[in-house]
């Protein structure tokens, strides 16, 4: 290994983490169903859970990696296990303490894929995200994980706006290609201004994610992988290097049994003795800014080859009829516009800026703020109660409108599947909290549109999920 002054480790590497599960409460009950898959627990989140989220936090894995964890997932962990939230929370602050700079990133609120969001949704999004993470770690937010590290030039200078200094993309996102994945680059940005970008190495990510015996040995993965991916000429130059290895969390012991071990190796011992320093992007980035700048291909995302189709479009990425995708988005699309035009109509008058009110009510959600006061503060007085409760019922609205967009129920390659038919019970919350807010029917026209949303395998439709929900939520068309 090469050594800078005093015996400085000038090659380290990043693990980061990211972990997610889509929001799968019922919208009424609040409660998540029960879920056969996940057999003998209840239901994904708890058999998740029980394999990852809670072993990687008692064996201290959270602060040595990178990692950020799904708003919606975090919210789901603090009902279910409080300590185990505050472990992860602990180990961050551990950084923080030490360095100046914690591990934890931040996301998106509801896993939206931003580039196909309108650009009001990205900037909720975005800022609901921070408040979100700000209010579990105590912080705020330096860097930001993009869902399904989809990513378009104004999705970047949002998250500048906001104070987001770096993010993290796949290599193919760059315009120019052999870049040196070694090292963080600068994006400048339309209008000024610019955010850091680390590019992971995709040979790494890919093989610890679908190769399982590249994972079985920690040491054998340090010698015979992670050692032989470092620059040898900046080996020579004396230069300092940084791989990032990025995938899903649940990679950690739930995709693969045992690697929550593997990792809590990796990362404590075996890459020690082959002088390779385990470390995390904010500290790196403070101590090693990016000294080139890059253009990245808009429209772009780690698990789609053809950009953000997968999430809209019958791309191909999935094998069978994907017409569904395209058709559900055009619904929810046509939907959210609707939402949309009767949430400004009820409220422009009442508040000087309605996206304003959207964006803060995320501390409503989080308990603190009361929406009276929160009204009042942006309406310069105290409102009756009739109004300050018809404009939750929008806002609620416009909390299912977000949630519908989670980018699951576009993923896979069929509509009958529970994260699809969650997307579809949210828009049918939304559309019943938008009825009880204004007296006005928007069912009948979504129920249209979803009718030519069908499962290539069972040929379930769209209109039909929807009507159970509207259903069962006495909702009377």
């Amino acid at each position: 290994m090469v050594f800078g002054q005093a015996g400085k480790t000038l090659q380290s590497f990043s693990i980061h983490a990211h972990f997610y599960q889509p929001p799968r409460e019922d919208p009424i009950t609040g409660m998540i169903p029960q879920e056969a898959g996940a057999a003998p627990y209840p239901n994904w989140n708890e058999k998740i859970y029980s394999e990852c989220y809670q072993p990687n936090a008692r064996l201290g894995n959270f602060e040595r990696i990178s990692f950020n964890i799904g708003p919606t997932l975090f919210e789901w962990m603090a009902g279910r296990d409080l300590s185990t939230c505050q472990q992860i929370v602990a180990q961050d602050q551990a950084n923080v303490r030490r360095f100046g700079v914690g591990n934890a990133m931040a996301q998106p609120s509801h896993h939206t894929i931003l580039p196909l969001a309108t650009t009001q949704d990205k900037r909720t999004q975005i800022i609901w995200g921070l408040e979100q993470f700000e209010h579990r770690f105590g912080r705020k937010a330096q860097g930001m994980w993009l869902p399904e590290t989809a990513v378009d030039y104004e999705t970047l200078k949002i998250l500048a706006e906001q104070g987001i200094q770096f993010t993290v993309l796949a290599p193919w996102q760059a315009q120019e290609e052999d870049i040196d994945v070694t090292e963080p680059y600068r994006v400048e940005l339309p209008g000024g201004g610019s955010i850091a970008v680390f590019f992971y190495h995709s040979g790494l990510s890919g093989g610890i994610s679908f190769n399982p015996g590249m994972t079985v040995n920690a040491d054998q993965f340090v010698r015979h992988e992670l050692v032989n991916h470092f620059r040898l000429d900046k080996l020579i130059q004396g230069e300092p290097q940084i791989l990032v290895i990025a995938s899903d969390g649940e990679l950690y012991g739930h995709h693969q049994q045992l690697r929550d071990y593997f990792l809590a190796h990796l990362v404590n011992g075996a890459s020690s003795s082959m002088g390779l320093k385990p470390t995390y992007l904010a500290l790196w980035l403070r101590e090693h800014p990016p000294r080139r700048s890059i253009q990245i291909r808009e429209r772009t995302s780690w698990s789609c080859f053809h950009g953000v189709s997968r999430w809209a479009a019958n791309c191909g990425c999935v094998p069978g009829d994907q017409a569904w995708k395209s058709h559900l988005r055009n619904a929810f699309d046509h939907l959210a516009q609707r939402l949309d035009g009767l949430y400004v109509g009820a409220l422009n008058t009442i508040v000087p800026d309605v996206w304003t009110l959207r964006d803060r009510y995320i501390r409503v959600q989080l308990g603190q703020q009361r929406m009276d006061e929160l009204l009042a503060e942006l309406a310069g007085k105290r409102l009756p109660i009739d109004t300050v409760m018809r404009a939750q019922f929008h806002l609620e609205a416009q909390l299912m409108r977000q949630r519908m967009y989670a980018s699951c129920g576009w993923f896979f390659d069929d509509f009958d599947r529970i994260e699809p038919r969650n997307s579809v019970a949210y828009a049918a919350q939304a559309v019943r909290l938008v009825q009880v807010a204004s007296g006005i029917d928007l069912a009948r026209q979504l129920l249209a549109e979803l009718r030519l949303v069908v499962s290539p395998r069972t040929g379930l439709r769209g209109d039909q999920v929807l009507a159970g929900h509207l259903n069962r939520a006495s909702y009377m068309p």
